[in-house]
């Protein structure tokens, strides 16, 4: 889920390499939900389908649902379906169909601390366009994590980001962006997936980010719709979503999801 909220940079709370650890192993939790609701994506299943999958998981691997009730959200994950940017309420109205992506964006809490990832899955066989838009973003999550060393600065996750996104003629939604976690799921800094290269705040040791591209096909403009919670693309273009939990540590980058 992407943060509704974020605190000053001043205020980054850096992670004890225990509190890593422990971030470590519920990311390790997430990311086999995450897969496995990956695999299980197909034409004929209900969004409301993939949340009642999680919640289960979930409740077997004896963790919290990090999104349920958060702020009155009322799924476990966010399911969001081509033009769906983030926050698609699951539904058993939303049926997937042959050609759709769909983005399922889900966290955990283990032992108090957060975990968060997302990932945009094709549903059978899709385009060319949604197929290149889910490879970029993807790519744009990569390059985006490559800066996430001590040193570097929040522009350059951003920059890295945007550049991928653009040179493929897709661009970047500017009003949702990445954030800290840890002990809250939306901790500072703000992580935008866009920027300028070697301007914002230096990244320092023990810093926990959640990094989420969201990358349009069109233009990079939202709206939200009536449910006051569902964003979509303003141009009804596709859409898609991937995360991943980055620790920054003094040898580089350390992927906990």
């Amino acid at each position: 889920m992407n943060a509704l909220q974020t605190g000053d940079e001043r205020h980054v709370i850096a992670k004890s390499m225990a509190e890593i650890e422990a971030m470590r192993k519920a990311g390790r939790i997430l990311r086999g939900i995450r897969d496995e609701l990956r695999e299980k994506v197909c034409p004929g299943l209900t969004t409301l389908e993939l949340d009642e999958l999680f919640a289960r998981r979930a409740r077997q691997a004896k963790v919290i649902s990090a999104f349920h009730g958060l702020y009155g959200f009322p799924g476990h994950i966010c399911a969001s379906v081509n033009e769906e940017v983030v926050h698609g309420i699951p539904s058993a109205q939303r049926t997937l169909r042959e050609g759709d992506i769909v983005s399922l964006d889900m966290g955990i809490v283990v032992d108090g601390l957060y975990s968060d990832t997302a990932v945009t899955v094709a549903v059978g066989e899709v385009d060319e366009e949604k197929r290149r838009l889910l490879e970029i973003t993807e790519l744009a999550l990569e390059d985006a994590i490559t800066q996430c060393r001590p040193g570097k600065r929040i522009g350059d996750i951003g920059a890295a980001a945007q550049k991928r996104a653009e040179q493929a003629g897709f661009s970047v939604v500017r009003e949702y962006t990445g954030h800290g976690i840890g002990r809250s799921l939306h901790e500072a800094p703000k992580v935008p997936n866009f920027g300028r290269a070697g301007t914002g705040p230096r990244l320092c040791e023990g810093w926990v980010l959640a990094i989420e591209p969201m990358i349009n096909a069109g233009h990079w403009r939202t709206r939200t719709r009536q449910d006051n919670w569902t964003v979509v693309a303003a141009d009804g273009r596709p859409s898609a979503h991937f995360e991943h939990t980055v620790a920054i540590m003094a040898d580089g980058p350390l992927v906990l999801t």
